[in-house]
C-alpha cells in the first residue's frame, strides 16, 4: 500500500464519518415531539430528493458522456435511475407498511422505525459508491481528493441528520440513532476499501455513472413513497413542507465553499 492509498482511505473514512455530526441534534430533542417529527421527516425527504436531482443524477451523466457522448449520456441515466424506482419498487413489496384508514382516521406509516431504516439503507446506498469514487480521486490526485473529501463531509452532516432522527422518535434511544447513522456513515470507508482491493482494475466512469443513477432512483422512491407521506401524518403539512425545501436548499449549499 503506497502512501497516495493510505491518503485516500483516510479521506474517504473522515468524509463517510462525519454523518455522525448530524446525528449530535439528538442530544437537543430530549422529548417526542410530532411537530419535530414532521419537521426531520421532511427534511429527510429534501435532503434525499436534493442529494438526487442536483449532486447523483448531474454525476451520473457527466460520467457516463465520457463513454457515450452527452445525449446518450442523459438517456442512459435516466434508464439506470428507472432501474433504481423498480428495485426499491421490489424491496418495498417485501417490507409491508400499513395504509392510512379513512374510517378509523388511523395515521399512514406509524413505524417510525421502520422508515429510519429505510432512510439508513438509502444512504448506505448512496455513500458506498461515494467512497469508491472518493479514494479514485484521491489515491489519483491527493490534493483533489482532500477538497472532494471535505466537501462531502460537509454534505454528510444534514444526511446523519435524515438518518439519526426517525430512528431517535422511534425507539427513544440516543445509542440506536448513533448506531445506525454511523452504519449509514461507514459505508463510505468500506466502498474505498472494496476499491482498493477488488474493484480498482475494473472500475471506469460508466460503472460509476450508471451506480450513482440506479442510487438516485431508489432515494427518489423512498423521499415520495415513505419519508413525504409520513412527514405529512401529523397533521402539519406546511411545516412537512417547509422542511422538505430546507433539506432541498441545504445540500447545495453544504459544500458550497468547497467545491
Amino acid at each position: 500500500m503506497d502512501q497516495n492509498a493510505i491518503i485516500a482511505f483516510v479521506i474517504s473514512f473522515i468524509a463517510g464519518i462525519s454523518t455522525l455530526l448530524g446525528a449530535l441534534i439528538i442530544f437537543f430533542t430530549e422529548s417526542k415531539s410530532e411537530k419535530i417529527v414532521s419537521a426531520s421527516l421532511g427534511f429527510a425527504a429534501g435532503v434525499m430528493i436534493s442529494v438526487s436531482f442536483s449532486d447523483l443524477l448531474p454525476e451520473a451523466q457527466q460520467a457516463i458522456a465520457a463513454y457515450s457522448g452527452d445525449r446518450w449520456a442523459i438517456i442512459y441515466s435516466v434508464i439506470f435511475m428507472a432501474v433504481g424506482l423498480f428495485i426499491a419498487m421490489g424491496i418495498d413489496l417485501f417490507v409491508p407498511h400499513e395504509e392510512f384508514d379513512p374510517a378509523s382516521k388511523e395515521k399512514p406509516h406509524p413505524n417510525l422505525y421502520r422508515v429510519g431504516v429505510v432512510s439508513m439503507l438509502a444512504m448506505m446506498l448512496h455513500n458506498f459508491p461515494e467512497g469508491i469514487a472518493t479514494f479514485m480521486a484521491g489515491y489519483n490526485d491527493p490534493s483533489l481528493g482532500m477538497s472532494i473529501g471535505l466537501a462531502i463531509a460537509f454534505h454528510n452532516i444534514p444526511e446523519g441528520i435524515s438518518v439519526a432522527m426517525p430512528i431517535y422518535f422511534a425507539t427513544q434511544s440516543k445509542w440506536n440513532a448513533i448506531k445506525y447513522t454511523f452504519l449509514s456513515g461507514i459505508a463510505e470507508p468500506i466502498g474505498a476499501v472494496l476499491a482498493f482491493l477488488v474493484l480498482k482494475p475494473f472500475i471506469n466512469e460508466f460503472f460509476l455513472g450508471a451506480i450513482f443513477a440506479i442510487v438516485a432512483g431508489i432515494m427518489i422512491y423512498i423521499s415520495f413513497e415513505e419519508l413525504i407521506p409520513t412527514s405529512r401524518q401529523y397533521g402539519y403539512s406546511r411545516l412537512a413542507l417547509f422542511s422538505a425545501f430546507t433539506g432541498i436548499c441545504i445540500m447545495p449549499l453544504s459544500g458550497v465553499f468547497f467545491v
